[in-house]
């Protein structure tokens, strides 16, 4: 069984962003040699997200819409007790989850219509991590 890893790094000039990272999930594909098993992929931060949906620019409108009235950033936290700004980052990432787990079927990301992967970014302006693990033969 072959593995191959790969990180990517991201840093939002925004507090919050949603950026499609599907082409760089495929091109780590590619260069795995990996033609039939999965690839993981997550955010190394409890600040971020990645999740899988349509790549709409009014879904994503409504996603963050949806984040900020759950979660607001200027609400009362707790965390920020700590001397933190960042409380409702860590929930919207709970909301959004952790990572994805994606079939590679022929080399390819095995996906059904419409979806596309996504990095969800909650308290950007800083270098954050994304794993990309792929295995397989």
């Amino acid at each position: 069984m072959k593995s191959f890893r790969q990180e990517l790094s991201f840093e939002t000039a925004t507090r919050r962003a949603y950026l499609n990272i599907t082409s760089q999930v495929e091109e780590a594909v590619a260069r795995s040699g990996v033609k039939e098993g999965l690839v993981l992929v997550n955010a190394m931060h409890i600040t971020a997200s990645v999740y899988i949906n349509d790549d709409e620019p009014g879904l994503l409108q409504d996603y963050d819409e949806f984040l900020e009235t759950v979660a607001p950033h200027d609400a009362s936290y707790r965390h920020n007790d700590t001397g933190e700004d960042n409380g409702d980052a860590h929930i919207k990432r709970q909301l959004m989850g952790r990572e994805v787990v994606v079939a590679v079927t022929n080399g390819r990301l095995d996906f059904g219509p419409w979806e596309q992967i996504f990095y969800g970014e909650f308290d950007g302006r800083r270098r954050k991590r994304v794993l990309i693990k792929i295995v397989g033969e």
